[in-house]
């Protein structure tokens, strides 16, 4: 199979052929037929995020089951999934508890299948880690089956890819970890696939006033498209939080970041009224630090919440996602704003550098021959 590899932080992607073993036991073989470019991917390209090498890259993929392995039941056979990145352990006590997406036996994190090993490798048998446990920027994978979650019939692949990272970590933030109220006012500062994802989970939750706030002036315009009732263009801090103050009326009752930079979490935090809540949903690179008054924020009752994967449950909230994509009522197809070959990777990594656009898939069309094991 071709996929793209990282040898060490801050090298362009290699386009490789690997091998790929036969999925184990409590595992199953993904031909994947599309995955998104997400900024996480961007922080181990550019080596803000260390990580192992060589190693597939992706995390944000969809495919169709082509081989299971002993012990999967055969009704997988065939199915379109979106894989999850992060596969529960199911025996940890957050996993008992109902909050997989805080799973600590998992080793998807290591970038290794349960049992610690891969199933990828080159043609002189170097081992390939998979990125997360999932390595979505190749034709094929294998994974354990909880990280394989069927989705209704006739959902696009580009959408089920979108699902599986930037659509349920939006999303979940707002209905998950934030549990945003009916009437409620929210601003989303940052209009990647996650804070548009977060704008469209806004809306389902019937929040009364839903403030978008980027640089980009097509990236407003998408959100005004998908439901914000205000935009407001990101210039200076004064007059931009004045703008969002006035868009927010006697809110924000939340504010999502969903970029990941010091100066707007500080500012996210800065905008809460009495009783707001910041919702932090961007990643920073390692080591990156951001401040706050304490009195006026605990004199004020406002709160701060870290959202890991939108607080998902994939195997409940991915086809709910699905089932909601295809009743129309998240518009989860507006967010592919550009399709790609695996070639085209590092171009699609400078426009995330420079804020362009909201999702480049990589859509494969190979046949089902590039899945089998080999």
């Amino acid at each position: 199979m071709r996929a793209a590899v990282i040898q060490r932080a801050g090298e362009p992607f290699r386009i490789e052929d690997l091998h790929l073993d036969e999925p184990r036991a409590g595992e199953v073989l993904v031909r994947i037929l599309a995955s998104g470019v997400c900024h996480s991917d961007l922080h181990v390209r550019d080596g803000e995020w260390p990580r192992p090498g060589p190693m597939v890259a992706g995390h944000e993929g969809a495919g169709v089951v082509a081989a299971l392995g002993p012990g999967v039941d055969e009704v997988l056979a065939g199915r379109t999934v979106a894989l999850s990145w992060l596969a529960p352990c199911l025996r940890c006590v957050a996993c008992r508890h109902g909050r997989s997406w805080a799973c600590t036996g998992s080793r998807a994190l290591e970038h290794r299948l349960p049992d610690g090993g891969t199933r990828v490798h080159r043609p002189d048998g170097t081992p390939v880690l998979p990125y997360c446990g999932v390595g979505t920027l190749g034709e094929a994978t294998v994974v354990p089956v909880e990280a394989a979650v069927a989705l209704p019939d006739g959902i696009a692949a580009e959408v089920a890819a979108l699902i599986g990272c930037c659509v349920a970590t939006g999303v979940g933030a707002v209905t998950n970890t934030a549990r945003v109220a009916p009437g409620a006012s929210v601003v989303v500062i940052g209009l990647g696939g996650v804070g548009l994802s977060a704008v469209m989970g806004a809306v389902l939750a019937s929040a009364a006033r839903v403030v978008a706030v980027d640089r980009v002036a097509a990236k407003l315009d998408l959100a005004v498209e998908l439901g914000a009732t205000a935009a407001v263009l990101a210039t200076d801090r004064p007059p931009t939080d004045a703008a969002i103050r006035a868009a927010s009326g006697d809110g924000p009752d939340v504010v999502l970041e969903a970029i990941g930079l010091p100066a707007t979490i500080e500012q996210a935090i800065e905008l809460l009224p009495p009783g707001g809540t910041a919702v932090l949903v961007g990643m920073t690179p390692f080591g990156v630090r951001a401040s706050f008054e304490p009195f006026p924020f605990v004199d004020g009752g406002r709160s701060i919440l870290g959202s890991n994967y939108g607080s998902t449950i994939a195997s409940v909230d991915f086809p709910r996602l699905a089932e909601l994509h295809l009743a129309g009522r998240l518009p989860v197809d507006r967010l592919v704003d550009r399709r790609i070959g695996l070639d085209e990777l590092e171009a699609a990594f400078d426009r995330l550098r420079r804020g362009e656009g909201a999702r480049s898939v990589v859509v494969f069309d190979g046949d089902a021959g590039s899945a089998r094991p080999g």
